[in-house]
C-alpha cells in the first residue's frame, strides 16, 4: 500500500512539474516579441464614444521597427498619419502637422509606450507605468495592463492586447470616462 501512495505522489508530482514547466509566463511573451526585429501590418479600428449613435471606423497601415519606431497610417476615412521615434510623436492631418516632445506629455507617453513596449518586449518600460497581467498561453495570450499612476488612470481603465505566439492580433483601450476603441490587426508581409 506505501509503495502505490508513493508511486501516486510521485505521479502527481511529475505531472504538477510539467504543467508548471508549460505555464506561458510574461518573461517568454516578452522574450518572443523581442525578437520581432520590424513588422507591417494593416489594422481596423472602431472606437466607441459616448456622445455618437455609432461607433467610429478607421483603416489604415501600422509599421514597426525596433525598438522604437512606430508608425500609424490612416488611410479611410481619410489621410492622418502618426510617428512615434526617438521620444517624439509627429501628427499629420488635414494638411498640418505637429510635433508633440512625449515628456511634456506624460499621459501620452504612457499610453504610446502601452503598444510600443510591447511591440519591443520591453518588460521593464511596461512595469514602469502598468501592472501586467497574462492570460492564456502561446497560441492565444492577452495581456491586460493596468495604469499604475492615478493621472493615468483618470484616462485609462485599462489596455489589453491579444496575440497569437508573438504577433498582436488585437488592442483595445478602456478610457475611465467610459469610451473604447478595438483594433484589429493583421499582418502583412513587408512593404
Amino acid at each position: 500500500m506505501n509503495i502505490v501512495k508513493s508511486f501516486l505522489m510521485l505521479a502527481c508530482l511529475l505531472v504538477s512539474s510539467s504543467l508548471q514547466a508549460g505555464e506561458w509566463s510574461i518573461d517568454q511573451l516578452m522574450n518572443g516579441l523581442a525578437q520581432t526585429r520590424s513588422g507591417h501590418a494593416s489594422f481596423i479600428e472602431k472606437k466607441s464614444i459616448a456622445i455618437l449613435d455609432r461607433p467610429v471606423e478607421s483603416s489604415g497601415e501600422l509599421f514597426y521597427t525596433a525598438p522604437g519606431r512606430l508608425e500609424k497610417r490612416t488611410l479611410k476615412p481619410r489621410p492622418e498619419s502618426m510617428v512615434l521615434e526617438q521620444g517624439t510623436l509627429t501628427i499629420e492631418q488635414k494638411g498640418k502637422r505637429h510635433v508633440l516632445p512625449l515628456q511634456n506629455y506624460p499621459e501620452i507617453a504612457a499610453f504610446i509606450e502601452s503598444i510600443r513596449g510591447t511591440l519591443a518586449g520591453d518588460r521593464a518600460a511596461l512595469e514602469r507605468a502598468y501592472h501586467l497581467n497574462l492570460e492564456g498561453g502561446e497560441q492565444g495570450w492577452t495581456l491586460e495592463l493596468l495604469p499604475l499612476a492615478d493621472r493615468m488612470k483618470k484616462v485609462v481603465e485599462r489596455i489589453r492586447i491579444a496575440g497569437e505566439r508573438h504577433e498582436l492580433r488585437t488592442i483595445e483601450i478602456r478610457q475611465a470616462d467610459g469610451d473604447s476603441s478595438l483594433m484589429t490587426i493583421t499582418q502583412m508581409s513587408a512593404p
